[in-house]
């Protein structure tokens, strides 16, 4: 029986999907190690023993993989974005298809055809959002960038390769005006101190870039300098926002925004349509590869111009609004009310007329529905995390739409849920996995479910 600080020699022979490698002592038992590639033999430190399992580190790689690269990032391994920098992209994507293949198989019992996963063309500079804490290390000294896995400790850097160049800048320019201000750094361990986190959000088609400042207050000290370097640094700037967030919590946004320069907003465009987003819009982090997601699901949505579209969790309306033009309506139902707001007038903006949104939870809007004698022939769902469960499955069964469009962030979710429309009735008939983050733990799941 292995103990904690053996040495034991390891091969790596399968990945979770949070980014550890597993290999199996002589005796049966999984190792979990940390930054390993499928296919390495290495000398594994225990740290940690389990009855089932245990965990470890990498002392020494007796033979890399062949899908074992060089990692491109210094701060890899210690920032909390990243965990596949040390594979190739191919062993990437293979993996993150297999998490997908797992969980529908072995959470939902579900024998359906997944196909090959859509890459991104992208793996730098993808991101058009950044949200990144702002704090002081032991010595005093200013921390920006990213908190390590599974804590709050943040780890100072100057640049993330996920980002645009321009949000480097931006960092640089913050760090300047805070060594030339007097505005203190937020504690959250006493809740004292102003400034929280830095909010970056850029126009990929556009150019538009939106700095955010959250603070705990009203606002920053000599704003009109921070206005002044930020605009000579960046040409591309279109608006500065000061978002309050007085709360002792770790939710980044506070619910009050000011505008200290520009309209409050920028605009960008996905699949031909222009969107206004604000601090709180959903906007898709890869705008590339979300086009590539939303075709898939138009595509499994198979809309003539006759149905009436149902678009669930619709969030500012992006998913729906692509596809209104070969709808004969689309509802759009969404529960927080911010995000409404914005969808109507990116419905107006785009002269969508056969749209309309309604500021609700799902049964609620169910029931709306059906009151006015409106029922959907295609739903499509976009739900977060926690996906949506068995009751709101049994809501939209009982709408008896003819295809569901599934769009889902999390497979172990989406698995639970598509076992519940399979008990109500639905068959499930093509799944496809979508590459959203590359380098990261996460893939996008797009399925087509159809009425029996």
């Amino acid at each position: 029986m292995i103990k904690k600080n053996d040495i034991i020699p390891l091969k790596i022979t399968s990945a979770t999907a949070e980014g550890s490698g597993v290999g199996k002592t002589s005796d049966g038992m999984a190792v979990f190690v940390p930054l390993t590639a499928v296919g390495d033999e290495i000398e594994a430190r225990i740290l940690k023993v389990k009855k089932t399992c245990a965990f470890g580190k990498i002392e020494n790689i007796i033979k890399p993989a062949l899908s074992r690269v060089a990692p491109d990032c210094p701060h890899f391994s210690r920032c909390g974005g990243c965990v596949w920098r040390h594979i190739s992209y191919e062993e990437e994507c293979r993996i993150k298809r297999q998490k997908v293949i797992d969980a529908v198989e072995r959470i939902g019992g579900i024998q359906a055809p997944v196909m090959p996963i859509i890459a991104s063309e992208k793996t730098l500079r993808y991101r058009n959002k950044a949200q990144l804490p702002v704090g002081t290390a032991p010595d005093g000294s200013l921390q920006m960038g990213f908190y390590t896995f599974h804590s709050h400790r943040i780890i100072d850097c100057d640049d993330c390769l996920l980002q645009p160049d321009a949000f480097a800048v931006v960092m640089r320019v913050t760090r300047e005006f805070i060594s030339k201000t007097d505005n203190d750094i937020y504690d959250e361990r006493t809740g004292k101190g102003r400034l929280r986190h830095l909010y970056i959000r850029s126009g990929e088609v556009t150019g538009e870039l939106m700095v955010c400042y959250v603070v705990n207050g009203n606002g920053l000290k000599r704003e009109d300098l921070l206005v002044k370097m930020l605009r000579d640094a960046l040409p591309s700037l279109k608006t500065v926002i000061i978002n309050s967030n007085r709360e002792k919590t770790n939710v980044i946004l506070g619910a009050k925004n000011r505008t200290v320069f520009g309209k409050g907003y920028i605009t960008d465009v996905l699949c031909g349509l222009s969107f206004k987003i604000s601090p709180f819009s959903f906007w898709q982090v890869n705008r590339a590869q979300a086009e590539r997601l939303y075709a898939k699901a138009r595509e499994y949505a198979a809309l003539t111009g006759d149905e009436i579209l149902l678009d669930l969790y619709c969030g500012t309306g992006t998913i729906g609004l692509t596809m209104a033009k070969v709808c004969k309506e689309l509802v759009g139902v969404e529960i927080i009310a911010d995000a409404v707001r914005d969808a109507e007038p990116n419905a107006a903006v785009n002269s969508i007329c056969n749209a309309r949104f309604v500021c609700a939870d799902a049964p609620q809007a169910a029931a709306q529905l059906k009151r006015e004698g409106v029922s959907p022939d295609v739903v499509v769902l976009d739900p977060p995390r926690k996906g949506c469960g068995e009751e709101l499955v049994g809501t939209i069964a009982k709408m008896k739409p003819e295809r569901v469009v599934y769009v889902s962030c999390d497979p172990a979710t989406l698995a639970r849920d598509l076992k519940y429309f399979e008990q109500s009735g639905y068959k499930t008939i093509e799944i496809t996995p979508v590459d959203m983050f590359p380098r990261t733990a996460h893939v996008e799941t797009v399925v087509l479910l159809s009425g029996i």
